[in-house]
């Protein structure tokens, strides 16, 4: 696992490295329009990627509520659990949201009315038509629950699917007896569509080869100035939020930070070079058990849950990428549809996967949202695996902290 990861992210960075260096010459030799030839290629790739969604973020969601084991264990510590992890979520969304906004990444990139084009308008219309803030809101929230789960299925609507599957786990729980095929089926899905999403990964090094040469041959060199730009910001907002995470876990375990990141050395540097919550995840809860002191019953059940549905680093990463997107597309955002990327990119977080590129496929969830266009990103894609590697530490320290916070309040509750 380790390796292959290793050979994907070496393969990635030649591709990035080869689509770099063949867009610049395509652009500086007006003959950008050669792309045309390979751009079907580039397509395919976005499609692979927007192909697995749906059963993925279903199936996933349905088995982390499975996981919860009793329906008991849905009490104290899952809502402890479940509490802690949607407000770090939307703290590190606002963190990205507060950095994408001082820094600007994507103005003066002006990637051209192209973009402009894809815009679905109707989506755009229907936000800024939406008015105020509590409407926004009470919209959202009635939207995410489908009258119509196969509808939502087929129009890839990620918020109703996230909805029916919590609903669907919650009954399987209390019918354990009734439920066991359907549970094995999505047990042996969610399997399916973590292999074929590491298939896709294979393919990554083409798709992103392409996408590269397409954003550099139209723009040349002001694209990875401005890309420069996007990951100080993405970066910024990561850092921020592990310094925050770090504050609550040493006022919570009342350690040092030095101790905390000692103890967690093993794991945070395992994500980083693997970027993945899931492959990490034996080796977090050793440390956290051995080497923080959380009892065995809190790590076992709130890391899992942790690996499934918090995602710090990738709903911080979403919603600087959106905005970003939109900047170069030279798109104004109002206050309004910020806000619906501030909800969107804390819920899909929860879909997304534990594995590399996880946050690429609901990235697209993200940017539906708000009616911006999904070619956007493949400017994003090129520098994505840097980041990823960043985004799914945080996810991992995210977790980490979660149990400790977890831990501390039912060790009060004996007491």
């Amino acid at each position: 696992m380790h390796d292959s990861n290793k050979k994907d992210a070496q393969r990635i960075l030649i591709s990035m490295v080869l689509g770099l260096i063949i867009g610049l010459i395509l652009f500086y030799t007006n003959n950008g329009d050669l792309v045309g030839y390979i751009k079907p290629l580039g397509t395919v790739f976005i499609k692979l990627l927007k192909m697995i969604i749906v059963p993925l973020v279903f199936a996933s969601i349905f088995m982390s509520m499975i996981n919860l084991g009793t329906p008991e264990a849905l009490g104290s510590m899952g809502r402890k659990a479940v509490g802690y992890y949607f407000v770090t979520t939307a703290i590190a969304v606002f963190f990205g949201l507060i950095f994408v906004n001082l820094i600007n990444p994507g103005v003066g990139a002006d990637l051209g009315a192209e973009g402009l084009n894809n815009l679905s308008g109707n989506m755009a219309q229907r936000v800024s038509d939406q008015g105020g803030l509590f409407q926004t809101v009470v919209g959202v929230l009635v939207d995410a629950v489908p009258s119509n789960p196969a509808g939502a299925m087929a129009n890839s609507k990620v918020l109703q699917i996230i909805v029916f599957a919590i609903m669907m786990g919650i009954v399987a729980l209390y019918n354990p007896k009734k439920s066991e095929p359907v549970i094995k089926v999505m047990g042996a899905l969610e399997e399916m569509m973590l292999a074929l999403t590491h298939a896709i990964m294979k393919f990554a090094p083409i798709g992103i080869f392409v996408l590269m040469v397409g954003v550099l041959a139209q723009s040349g060199f002001s694209a990875i100035l401005v890309l420069a730009k996007y990951m100080l910001t993405v970066i910024l907002g990561l850092t921020c939020h592990a310094v925050f995470l770090l504050f609550v876990g040493t006022t919570r375990l009342k350690k040092s930070p030095i101790f905390i990141l000692k103890g967690l050395a093993a794991p945070l540097l395992t994500a980083f070079s693997t970027s993945s919550s899931a492959a990490t995840l034996p080796i977090t809860m050793t440390c956290v058990e051995e080497e923080l002191g959380v009892k065995k019953e809190t790590a076992k059940f709130v890391l899992p849950l942790g690996a499934t549905i918090n995602m710090d680093g990738t709903a911080l990463y979403e919603s600087v990428a959106a905005i970003f997107i939109a900047q170069a597309y030279n798109i104004h955002l109002t206050l309004t549809q910020q806000i619906i990327i501030f909800m969107t990119a804390s819920l899909a977080a929860i879909g997304a996967a534990a594995i590399p590129g996880a946050g690429l496929i609901t990235m697209s969830i993200v940017l539906n949202a708000v009616g911006l266009p999904l070619d956007g990103i493949g400017l994003i894609l090129a520098v994505d695996r840097i980041l990823d590697m960043f985004r799914t530490t945080v996810n991992v320290f995210g977790d980490c902290v979660g149990t400790i916070f977890v831990d501390s309040f039912l060790n009060k509750e004996k007491v």
